[in-house]
């Protein structure tokens, strides 16, 4: 298999000294007698996008929540390893100094208030952040800037907005703010192609912007585009990390995660596929035991 460290938290392990690492070291997490993270390790390196992969159930969510100290609200509870953002410790924080430390969360099924108006909603992401008046105008400017239809809808209830623009309130709320690490939990979940892109090319924007992100993404192939390092997480450890460009040729993530099947399997059967069709149409015979429209693979002759 090419490609990508097996169990390997990549990173030299420190973090750069009063910087915006963010260092997750063998962070374990349970939710009553259910061990949900074990001895996960990762590093996100300052002005970086990194992403998490792995299927529903590997822990993706719960990592995130236990970054963002939020872990409690769904009844779960670190239970060792450390986080820390530019060498300082994060993880005996409350969630409010957590997001007043520089890190801010963008929960799965953007969970916008659909009662109160967008500018509202945007106000509420100021809250607990780092600076005054000034800082809260500068990040509102920003992500009007980011996104301008949230300017225009500014006095409409989030609960009428669309999907999509329901995401970027989530995303916009989020960065009110000023994180120094965004972490965004499937941002593409349940949007069409073309608006998944388009929030896509805003988390660009940030990352260019100079806050880092941590993605968690079921959408391998796009998450695998957005990041410069990636992480594989199965049933709560990491198994595979790695820089993207590698893991992208990675015969076990282009399975697993990119739908591609092994190119051998599927040039046989393509090959089996246009000699039954040849027999079909000559009338010839087809190989004992199967009929002349019925694939014949190499692989399963004796």
């Amino acid at each position: 298999m090419g490609g990508g460290t097996r169990g390997s938290a990549g990173g030299s392990g420190g973090g750069s000294p009063g910087g915006a690492d963010l260092v997750v070291r063998d962070l374990s997490v349970g939710y009553g007698p259910v061990r949900a993270l074990r001895q996960v390790s990762l590093e996100v390196p300052e002005a970086a996008v990194v992403t998490v992969l792995g299927g529903n159930g590997a822990g993706k969510s719960t990592l995130l929540r236990a970054i963002s100290r939020t872990l409690s609200f769904q009844g779960g509870a670190t239970t060792g390893g450390t986080v820390t953002l530019g060498g300082r410790r994060i993880d005996g924080l409350a969630p409010d100094r957590v997001v007043a430390a520089g890190v801010s969360q963008v929960p799965e099924g953007r969970r916008v208030f659909a009662r109160m108006t967008v500018a509202d909603n945007l106000r509420a992401g100021a809250l607990g952040a780092r600076g005054g008046r000034t800082e809260r105008a500068a990040a509102l400017r920003r992500v009007h800037e980011l996104f301008p239809v949230l300017a225009d809808r500014a006095q409409q209830r989030a609960g009428l907005l669309s999907g999509g623009e329901q995401q970027m309130l989530a995303v916009a709320r989020a960065l009110m703010a000023t994180p120094k690490v965004l972490l965004l939990d499937e941002p593409s979940l349940g949007l069409a192609p073309l608006m998944a892109a388009r929030i896509a090319d805003t988390v660009r924007e940030i990352n260019t912007q100079g806050t880092s992100v941590l993605l968690v993404e079921q959408n391998a192939a796009l998450a695998l585009r957005l990041a410069t390092q990636a992480y594989v997480l199965e049933v709560g450890e990491v198994t595979l990390s790695g820089p993207c460009a590698e893991l992208a040729v990675s015969d076990e993530v282009r399975r697993r995660y990119l739908g591609v099947v092994d190119e051998d399997a599927a040039a046989d059967a393509a090959g089996a596929m246009h000699a039954a069709r040849a027999m079909d149409a000559t009338g010839g015979s087809a190989a004992p035991g199967l009929t002349p429209s019925m694939p014949r693979l190499s692989r399963w002759e004796g």
